[in-house]
């Protein structure tokens, strides 16, 4: 199937042109709508009709994680609640998620990346994809069938199933395509390889990561071990999607699909753009998303950006991610849970201070979680097991409803941790 690609087929100029009336209208949408970008530029003694080329984006200031919990709800969207369709919350920094909203044309533009990089994939109308994540992304899971379909492809709805489950639709569904994240994807390779399933009996040719980055020796063992190329794209859970980036078939980098934002590296302490090739903060700024717009959005995720173009003939810059963080976030499965977030939560649920918890991110038969360690006093001690234990297992279904992620808590005396 062919579909033409406008923005790849421009010039340097034209792009360079088209990103930056992009920008200056992202600025005056946000300026003129949200309280709270109008105010931190002119707090800075900016005006946005200075902003003329793409380096000045540098003289603006950066957007964090907690901002977006500061202003919940809604007090970050630039359109009326009337032209919101939809409604997609993530886990915070505090006690209240993120809340980002999505109208007509931001979800038109997400079938658009969604479709690009399905296409850099090699995938086609004669394709049966299976997207499996989890909860806590649910919202991209929607994003890919979107994408998928405008392909024509063939999708099997995204449904959280077991891994037996999961290898049945494989082999019966004749699944050619499969969208999950790393621990998924091993989970599924340890099955196969335990219940000495034949691959080459299966239809799957292709595995698309997301979530978290992996390195060149789980590609190659995933690749034999289910006989797929894998691809990873990346994307933020919590807002606006997936497959900001994505890889082409050289597997060099991921590329950024730059008519909807322009990266920066920078440095994570001073705040200074670093040059192509220096490792840093990827920064994210949204060029067409009309309902929550971002402005030069911190990660927290550490990445580089290649000098060198690709090889493949895209004119889309590459970024090299690690999956390293700067800051303490957790990455589980793709959702990123801030361990002060997790104190709060602890401390409400089981009514006694958390500060002193140590959290582990775990992995058993392929599946991640998060191991709580809370150091506690003898006179909680002393109360009643029973008690206890079912004030943890409240807690611990709570954390799963909210969080998305399985979690498991564990009370030690002091002495013991």
């Amino acid at each position: 199937m062919t579909i033409k690609d406008e923005f790849l087929s421009m010039s340097m100029e034209e792009k360079i042109q088209l990103q930056l009336e992009r920008l200056q209208s992202t600025l005056n949408r946000a300026y003129r709508n949200v309280p709270f970008h109008k105010k931190r530029i002119k707090d800075m003694g900016m005006d946005i009709s200075e902003v003329n080329g793409l380096s000045d984006l540098a003289r603006l200031p950066f957007m964090e994680r907690h901002h977006i919990s500061d202003n919940y709800p809604y007090d970050l969207f630039a359109v009326p609640l009337r032209d919101i369709v939809r409604i997609h919350t993530a886990p915070g920094t505090t006690r209240k998620p993120t809340v980002s909203g999505y109208t007509p044309q931001d979800l038109s533009v997400w079938q658009n990346i969604l479709r690009r990089a399905l296409l850099a994939s090699n995938i086609s109308p004669h394709d049966i994809l299976q997207i499996t994540l989890n909860p806590g992304l649910a919202n991209w899971g929607r994003d890919y069938k979107s994408g998928a379909e405008a392909i024509e492809a063939s999708v099997i709805p995204h449904t959280p199933m077991s891994v037996e489950k999961k290898a049945m639709v494989l082999m019966d569904y004749r699944t050619s395509v499969l969208i999950t994240t790393p621990a998924s994807a091993m989970q599924l390779a340890d099955y196969v390889r335990k219940e000495e399933i034949n691959t080459t009996a299966m239809a799957l040719k292709t595995l698309i990561l997301v979530g978290e980055a992996i390195d060149s020796e789980t590609r190659r063992l995933l690749e034999e071990q289910l006989g797929v190329t894998v691809w990873t794209h990346y994307g933020l859970s919590e807002v606006p999607g997936p497959a900001i980036a994505f890889e082409c078939e050289t597997h060099e980098g991921l590329h950024v699909n730059e008519d909807h934002f322009l990266p920066e590296i920078v440095d994570p302490v001073s705040g200074m753009v670093l040059p192509e090739d220096r490792f840093g903060e990827l920064v994210l700024t949204t060029l067409t998303t009309r309902a929550f717009p971002l402005i030069r959005f911190k990660t927290g995720d550490r990445a580089r950006i290649f000098r060198a173009t690709c090889s493949c003939g895209r004119q889309l810059r590459r970024i090299e991610w690690t999956g390293e963080r700067v800051d303490d976030l957790l990455n589980i499965d793709g959702v990123k849970i801030h361990t002060r977030q997790m104190q709060l939560a602890i401390e409400s649920l089981l009514g006694f201070s958390s500060d002193a918890s140590t959290f582990h991110v775990r992995r058993t038969d392929g599946r991640q979680y998060i191991e709580v360690f809370i150091p506690v006093n003898d006179t909680i001690f002393s109360d009643e097991i029973k008690e206890l234990e079912a004030l943890i297992h409240r807690a611990e279904t709570n954390l799963l409803e909210n969080i998305g992620i399985p979690v498991v808590i564990r009370l030690k005396e002091n002495r013991t941790v």
